[in-house]
């Protein structure tokens, strides 16, 4: 049994939470949040104690886990008090929104030896794991490019936004990390571009809604991830490897597969999801799954901190390309 503690009660966090309970190998203990109430409602629907703080969960010894759903600034710091009391860590991306600040994070844990796992969930998602196989197993061929389309239903509100670090490292860096993951390697050249075709007032907070990314790998394959703010139709997630021998893509979900022929329509079926919970449920789940498992069996997690620190890196580069007009190298 793994005993978690879970840091943040919000929106994400009262989902962990449900996961957590609903495993026969987990079990909620603590719930913290800042806001006192959040965590008695998440508290009392699951059968947890609320923490009066982090330092209360974290000295417990029979607490193995944490599950860290906070806010972005309040990450790094809520990592290093759970390496340092020698807890497993489930975190939410991304690590930070500065890669300097990531970089001195691995640096106070670097001698604590404990388990992170960073919460990019979509390589988790079984569709999207099938790409990743076929890309990798020779199925299709020698892979040669990838495509990743990355579409939000609407737009966030602007005061998220302001505090967000950018649509790279906000949105698009799951798309770095799926790269990387359907590569099985690094990327070497990167070129961003933006504009703001869907609210021209978030170039007032220094942001673009609309990006296309190409990158180059070590082999010379090709990459290209395209991200939009808005897609009117739904939560639109795409994956594509092309191969010498072929190609797979992991399409979008409906909530059912049914397809309806009438005499004014053809092939007409349900729209997409429109919530990235929804679309990624069976994600968040064998995320958990995976993570409670590997822990229990003192085996590494994926995606670890590393990987979480090498999307923030991608991410950068991105930003970087897009205010500069200029390609970015990475050496690793």
């Amino acid at each position: 049994m793994l005993n978690f503690a879970l840091f943040g009660a919000g929106r994400i966090g009262k989902m962990h939470a449900q996961n957590i309970q609903a495993f026969a190998q987990s079990n909620l203990k603590y719930v913290f949040d800042v806001y006192a109430p959040a965590a008695e409602s998440v508290a009392k629907a699951t059968g947890a104690k609320v923490a009066d703080s982090v330092e209360v969960a974290l000295a417990d010894p029979d607490v193995h886990a944490v599950l860290i759903a906070t806010s972005t600034d309040t990450h790094v710091e809520l990592i290093i008090k759970a390496a340092k009391a020698g807890k497993a860590i489930l975190c939410e991306k991304p690590i930070d929104l500065d890669t300097a600040t990531v970089n001195a994070c691995l640096e106070q844990i670097k001698d604590c030896h404990v388990p992170i796992q960073i919460g990019f969930n979509r390589r988790y998602d079984p569709s999207h794991a099938a790409v990743v196989k076929a890309a990798q197993d020779g199925s299709i061929g020698k892979l040669e490019q990838i495509i990743i389309t990355s579409r939000d239903p609407g737009m966030a509100p602007v005061e998220y936004l302001k505090s967000s670090g950018g649509i790279f490292r906000d949105m698009i860096i799951h798309d770095f990390d799926m790269a990387r993951f359907v590569l099985g390697e690094e990327v070497v050249e990167l070129q961003a571009f933006g504009s703001a075709m869907v609210d021209e007032k978030i170039t007032e907070i220094g942001d673009v809604d609309s990006v296309m990314v190409i990158m180059k790998s070590q082999s010379g394959r090709l990459i290209h991830i395209n991200g939009s703010r808005r897609a009117i139709y739904g939560y639109d997630q795409r994956v594509e490897a092309f191969g010498s021998e072929g190609m797979v893509i992991s399409n979008n979900q409906t909530p059912t597969s049914v397809t309806r022929y009438t005499k004014d329509t053809t092939q007409v079926k349900d729209p997409l999801y429109n919530f990235f919970i929804d679309r990624y449920v069976d994600a968040y789940n064998l995320q958990l799954t995976s993570f409670i498992e590997n822990v229990l069996a003192k085996k590494p997690v994926s995606p670890s901190f590393e990987d979480g620190r090498r999307a923030q890196i991608l991410a950068d580069a991105a930003q970087k390309s897009l205010e500069t007009g200029q390609k970015v190298t990475l050496s690793w």
